[in-house]
């Protein structure tokens, strides 16, 4: 049984906590999924079946467990940011040795990436095959001279939320800042203007309405995993829960 966090020094996760233990329930095989007060029936169609058989080039099933495939991303809430590509702000910083402070035509100057990759909420919903658009991390930390002794990078959004990643998983050629998903702007629930895409962890690592990318030697837990959600996140070893 996961360890029930600190919620006298978080006194909000009562809820969070509630939550948690509802999607692992679900997780487990329950095909209905309330969340904001939508139910969501994730049906084991053909798409889920086809993606169970295939393999990605490095071995691991096309599908993690307890997935089922659905053909567009799901709202699943958080407070939003600023949509404005006129306000938008990306700082670089940390251990790096020239800090950048990007705004929205600055990003777009940068060498920029498509890639396609799948992504997989941790309630156990997949959308697979999507194109993406932006600039990757890798790209982000040469611009800005990343230090050789960082070992995390800390996503920072709207209204202080983070969430924790390894180096060596930010800056693997599909983690990137993406502003375009199969050719159109993300919508505001979707983390417009801009979110980070890090498809081989579960989806809430990749952070919406974005505005930092910290590059540091120390590890940082971030809004979910300090509210008990794993501090990895590997869908393929279903690392939901800490």
């Amino acid at each position: 049984m996961p360890k029930r966090p600190d919620l006298d020094r978080y006194p909000d996760l009562a809820t969070s906590w509630d939550r948690r233990s509802f999607l692992k329930s679900a997780a487990a095989g329950t095909a209905v999924i309330a969340l904001g007060g939508a139910l969501f029936r994730l049906a084991a169609d053909d798409l889920t079946r086809r993606a169970a058989a295939e393999t990605r080039t490095d071995g691991k099933k096309r599908l993690p467990p307890g997935q089922r495939v659905i053909e567009k991303l799901r709202d699943m809430g958080g407070d939003e940011g600023d949509s404005d590509v006129k306000s938008f702000r990306l700082r670089v910083h940390g251990a790096v040795k020239t800090e950048l402070d990007l705004d929205y035509g600055a990003l777009l100057k940068l060498p920029q990436s498509e890639v396609q990759a799948d992504v997989h909420c941790v309630t156990g919903w997949s959308v697979i095959g999507s194109m993406f658009k932006g600039v990757t991390l890798r790209t982000l930390a040469e611009a800005a001279g990343m230090k050789g002794e960082v070992k995390h990078v800390i996503l920072e959004a709207a209204h202080g939320f983070t969430s924790n990643v390894l180096i060596e998983e930010a800056l693997r050629p599909v983690s990137m800042i993406t502003y375009r998903m199969n050719g159109r702007p993300f919508a505001i629930e979707h983390g417009a203007p801009a979110r980070a895409l890090v498809p081989d962890l579960y989806f809430w690592k990749s952070a919406k309405w974005i505005t930092g990318v910290r590059f540091q030697k120390s590890d940082e837990p971030g809004y979910w995993e300090v509210r008990g959600y794993n501090n990895h996140a590997d869908p393929w070893k279903e690392e939901r829960y800490a």
